[in-house]
C-alpha cells in the first residue's frame, strides 16, 4: 500500500528534482483531454475517433463491409490527419531534443490554438451539422491529437501515453501479483485509465445534456494550463536538461 500511494503521489504531485519533473501530472491532464475530444468526435461527428486510431481502423473495416452508421471517408480522414499531426510534432521534437518541458509547452500551445478553432466552429454550427463542417472538425481535432500522441511518445514518461490504454491495461494485469509479478506502476496506470474515463464520461454528459461545444471548451482550458505550466517549468533554472 505504501508503494502504491507513493507512486500515486509521484504521478499527480511529483517531488522537486524527480526524473520526469512536472511531466506526469501534465500528461495526466492531456489524457483527460483525449477522453473529452473522443467523446465529442464519436457522439457529434459520427462514428469516428480523433485520438483512438485503432478504433478508426476497425470502423473503416465496418464501413467497407456495409455496416450502417460508419463512414469510410471519415475514418480515413481521421487516420490521415492524425498521422500528419504526429509528423509535424515529430519534427518539432527533434528540433527541441533534450528540452522536454519546452516541447510539451509548445505542442500544447499549438493544440490550444487548433482546439480554439474547433470551439468556434462547434459553437456556431447549426443542427444538424453540415457535412463540410463535420469534416473540418475531424481534420482539426485529428491533427491536434496526432501531435499530442507523438509528443507523449517523445517524452517517454512510463505509462502516460495520453491516448492509448491498451498496453496500460495489459500491464496492470500482466504485472500484477496474480500473474506472479510485483504489481509495480499500478497506481500510475490506474490514474491514466481514470483520467481517460473521467474525460470521456464528462464529454458524453455535456454533449447529451448541455451543449456539444462544452467538451471542447474544457479541453481548451486544460491545454492552455498545460502549455503555460510546461513552459514555466522549462524556463525554471532548476529544471534539468534531459
Amino acid at each position: 500500500m505504501t508503494t502504491f500511494l507513493t507512486e500515486a503521489r509521484e504521478t499527480v504531485a511529483p517531488r522537486r528534482g524527480g526524473k520526469d519533473g512536472l511531466l506526469p501530472p501534465l500528461l495526466v491532464a492531456l489524457t483527460v483531454v483525449t477522453g473529452l475530444v473522443d467523446a465529442f468526435s464519436y457522439l457529434v461527428l459520427g462514428h469516428v475517433f480523433v485520438a483512438n486510431q485503432t478504433g478508426n481502423v476497425v470502423f473503416f473495416a465496418f464501413a467497407l463491409a456495409g455496416v450502417g452508421g460508419f463512414s469510410a471517408t471519415a475514418s480515413v480522414t481521421a487516420i490521415g490527419c492524425f498521422a500528419l499531426g504526429a509528423l509535424v510534432a515529430g519534427r518539432l521534437g527533434r528540433s527541441l531534443a533534450g528540452r522536454r518541458g519546452l516541447l510539451l509547452g509548445v505542442t500544447a500551445g499549438i493544440q490550444a490554438v487548433l482546439v480554439a478553432e474547433a470551439v468556434t466552429m462547434a459553437a456556431l454550427t447549426a443542427s444538424p451539422m453540415p457535412a463540410g463542417l463535420r469534416y473540418a472538425l475531424i481534420v482539426v481535432l485529428s491533427v491536434t491529437m496526432g501531435a499530442q500522441n507523438a509528443t507523449a511518445r517523445k517524452l517517454a514518461v512510463q505509462d502516460l501515453t495520453t491516448t492509448v490504454l491498451t498496453l496500460t491495461i495489459t500491464g496492470m494485469a500482466a504485472d500484477s501479483p496474480l500473474a506472479g509479478a510485483t504489481g509495480t506502476h499500478l497506481a500510475r496506470r490506474l490514474i491514466s485509465v481514470a483520467a481517460m474515463f473521467v474525460g470521456a464520461l464528462s464529454g458524453a454528459l455535456l454533449v447529451l445534456h448541455v451543449h456539444i461545444v462544452y467538451p471542447l471548451v474544457i479541453a481548451l482550458v486544460i491545454l492552455a494550463v498545460v502549455a503555460i505550466a510546461a513552459v514555466a517549468w522549462a524556463r525554471n533554472p532548476r529544471t534539468p536538461a534531459t
